[in-house]
């Protein structure tokens, strides 16, 4: 049901668009842990090494641990507000975006829609459209998980007026250009292979098998997930470092602080005294995430699509017999 399927015209741009919204309200609750944990990594200069002096953060139930025994149970989400709006406006652009490009492709082009590379695109597309809607919200997100103890920001308010007065409104868009690079082919890998591994499940399940369907698409979903991340992840770490940029005050409690002048000596920094491995950091919480938020975003989704179609088909029934 994910993408234009001209066989099964049940969802709308609109309800794609709630479906996308409540699919990223689910996952974000769910998620959120993980993705502190995965900012916190990624933004340690010192290596996740517990024989490294000075490093903060040595593995996941390691920063667990310290994140809990030091900041307490609410810290695990932090940014909370923030990133539920980042994933509810995100899961509804995103989603009706590919849904309307899908269809764009259909009516006219030749290619069928239903094909992965036809997914590839429209889902990269997709994904960059809802990346500039909601990259100020992702900025600030980044913000809340990152700053520790004591708290730079008190409230969202109050750190949209403190940004913008020390900042200027440009530093809600820092990384944009690093973001736009990773999330075109990282979403695109996400549609393409969750359109790709549901095509072959299909295909190797009967389809007098497929009472599981469910189960199908968090599976599909995950792997997609997994293999997507993998593939782009320098990018998403290259863009939390931009993110921060100054805001280093606030990360003294966390290790060593850098400031970069832009994406090209971001990279020349991290390479130069982190080596290869450095564009990896928090590689292991991120694949963790990546395979339960995709997994639980397109099962989500495929689900709310369905209840609202078994909705449809509900009150349309009901004005027949009337």
């Amino acid at each position: 049901m994910v993408g234009y399927d001209p066989e099964a015209k049940c969802v709308s741009t609109v309800e794609a668009a709630a479906a996308g919204s409540a699919s990223g309200f689910v996952t974000r609750v769910l998620v959120s842990p993980l993705d502190v944990i995965k900012i916190r990594f990624q933004l340690q200069i010192e290596q996740l090494s517990s024989r490294t002096p000075g490093a903060k953060y040595h593995g996941i139930l390691q920063a667990v641990q310290r994140i809990f025994q030091e900041e307490g149970l609410g810290a695990f989400w932090k940014g909370h507000v923030p990133a539920q709006f980042l994933s509810v406006g995100y899961g509804a652009v995103q989603f009706m975006a590919f849904e309307s490009l899908t269809k764009l492709v259909h009516n006219v082009t030749s290619y069928n829609a239903r094909d992965s590379f036809v997914h590839f695109i429209c889902g990269g597309l997709a994904a960059c459209t809802a990346t500039v809607a909601v990259q100020p919200v992702d900025t600030l997100r980044t913000r809340f998980a990152a700053q520790g103890e004591p708290k730079v920001y008190h409230n969202l308010r109050h750190a949209v007026v403190t940004m913008y007065q020390t900042e200027g409104p440009r530093t809600f868009y820092r990384g944009l250009t690093p973001t736009i690079i990773a999330i075109f082919p990282y979403a695109g890998l996400q549609f393409s292979f969750y359109n790709t591994l549901k095509q072959l499940s299909e295909w190797m399940i009967p389809a007098e098998g497929k009472e599981g369907g469910n189960v199908k698409n968090l599976v599909c979903g995950s792997c997609a997930g997994i293999i997507s991340k993998t593939l782009t992840y320098p990018f998403d770490l290259i863009k939390k470092r931009l993110q921060v940029g100054g805001f280093e005050h606030a990360r003294a409690a966390f290790g060593q602080v850098r400031m970069y002048r832009g994406l090209l000596d971001c990279l020349r920094q991290v390479m130069r005294e982190e080596g290869l491995g450095g564009f990896f950091k928090g590689l292991s919480p991120s694949l963790l995430k990546a395979a339960v938020s995709t997994g639980l975003v397109f099962f989500s989704y495929e689900l709310f699509c369905s209840l609202l179609c078994a909705l449809k088909n509900t009150d349309s029934t009901k004005r027949k017999e009337s």
